[in-house]
């Protein structure tokens, strides 16, 4: 194992490298083909309601509920993850862990089964698990191993490379079930097709754990100057988030802000965790080949798209100010739901889906620009953004579950999609109380 310099070009590329190692995971497991997946067992079995733990639950209810619940886990976790991130002196043991249980709950997809309900619910919910948790630690190795000259740069380049190679494999599943047999598949089309889903699982889980070991052999232990972990360094994460809530009370700019982005990021991340389920459920296929890979293409497009939005969004928020571009987004999101409400072809579903990644690579670029300009002038701005991903991440507990409540109590997605719209209503408006002399 090779003791590289702080800077090094190889310890940069192979840190970056992770991101081509787990960004499978977001793509194929929680985007792409797992809800297709998970929509046509349901469908298969003739019933879209399950009976989990003595409760009769919608089948889209049910994996909302489980999401949601993952990523409360995470909330909670992940300050205490953070505090020792930042005191441990081997955190590369807790980055491979998590990674590992991650990829581990992938392959363990290729089982799940209806008639193995919350063994099957429990391999997805540890995957949500691993994926995020890895991130705490992996993001804490970039103050050790780049200058603060190449931090951006390199964080960059992470993300480049998570978008090669998730795309990389999702075209190579998408291929093998939609030719299934051309792979040595037997069986019927669409048992073929399903089983194809089912090694694509897999291949995430072997994917991530294998390309990982690339980051792991270069990467070092964690911080040189490792402490002892103590009850003090554990509950560290959340001493420093209650340090920044009363800093809140002072910037009024910034703590009115942070109301409205709890409220419409809640909406985007819903939104963007159930796209595929409502374009599998409510949108009036031909066959199931053409939901497969219509779904499929449409979030390629979706990817594609966002980064132009992103780019767009940039250069509107240069001209306008940002809390102005903000305003327009939200107006546009708000929109949007309502006319998804009426979605029901492939094409609408397409053309919907079009504006959903030009809105959503640039609400979420600007929103983090945003916050980053109305922070005050402070050297702990680790402090204020592991604050403001918590604020995100339980927005997602909120906006899941009542997405999830909706689903259930009224049967339809499409009325949760809806009832999203009034979220960016009332961030619109929060927008609007932000002081006028903060305007950015």
């Amino acid at each position: 194992m090779p003791n590289l310099p702080k800077g090094h070009p190889k310890l940069l590329n192979a840190w970056a490298f992770y991101d081509w190692a787990n960004s499978v995971y977001s793509l194929v497991i929680a985007s792409a083909i797992f809800p297709i997946f998970y929509e046509m067992i349901f469908k298969d079995s003739g019933s879209n309601y399950v009976n989990f733990l003595g409760i009769k639950c919608k089948d889209t209810a049910m994996i909302s509920f489980v999401t949601a619940f993952a990523f409360l886990i995470v909330a909670v976790f992940s300050p205490i993850l953070s505090g020792i991130a930042d005191y441990i002196g081997n955190k590369k043991a807790f980055l491979r862990f998590f990674c590992y249980l991650g990829g581990i709950s992938c392959i363990s997809l290729y089982w799940f089964d209806l008639n193995q309900l919350f063994l099957s619910y429990t391999f997805y919910f540890f995957g949500l698990i691993g994926f995020w948790a890895s991130l705490v630690f992996y993001n804490s190795y970039l103050p050790d191993i780049a200058f603060p000259e190449q931090q951006d740069r390199v964080s960059a380049r992470g993300f480049s490379l998570g978008y090669v190679g998730s795309t990389l494999l999702l075209i190579f599943n998408l291929a093998m079930v939609m030719f299934p047999h051309k792979f040595g598949i037997t069986g019927t089309e669409k048992e073929a097709s399903m089983f194809a889903m089912r090694i694509s699982f897999i291949t995430v889980g072997v994917w991530w754990i294998g390309f990982s070991h690339i980051t792991y052999y270069f990467l070092p232990k964690g911080n040189h100057k490792a402490k002892k972990i103590t009850k003090d360094v554990i509950f560290n994460g959340f001493n420093e988030l209650r340090k920044v809530w009363k800093q809140l009370q002072q910037n009024l700019a910034l703590k009115r802000y942070l109301y409205s982005y709890f409220v419409f990021i809640m909406a985007v991340q819903t939104v963007m965790l159930v796209a595929t389920y409502f374009g599998a459920t409510e949108i009036s296929w031909e066959t199931s080949k053409q939901k497969t890979t219509g779904l499929i293409i449409s979030i390629l497009v979706i990817q594609l798209v966002a980064v132009v939005g992103a780019v767009v969004t940039s250069r509107a928020s240069g001209k306008f100010g940002n809390i102005k571009t903000l305003l327009f987004l939200n107006a546009f999101w708000a929109i949007l739901c309502a006319f998804a409400y009426f979605v029901e072809t492939p094409n609408e579903f397409y053309i919907t889906a079009g504006f959903v990644g030009l809105v959503m690579g640039g609400i979420q670029s600007i929103a983090r620009s945003t916050y980053s300009k109305l922070l005050p002038e402070t050297d702990d701005t680790a402090s204020f953004f592991s604050f403001y991903d918590v604020t995100e991440k339980i927005g997602i507990v909120i906006g899941m579950s009542i997405y999830g409540i909706i689903d259930q109590v009224t049967g339809s997605m499409r009325n949760a999609i809806v009832f999203l719209g009034v979220f960016f209503v009332i961030g619109f408006i929060l927008l609007l109380r932000v002081p006028k002399k903060a305007l950015i």
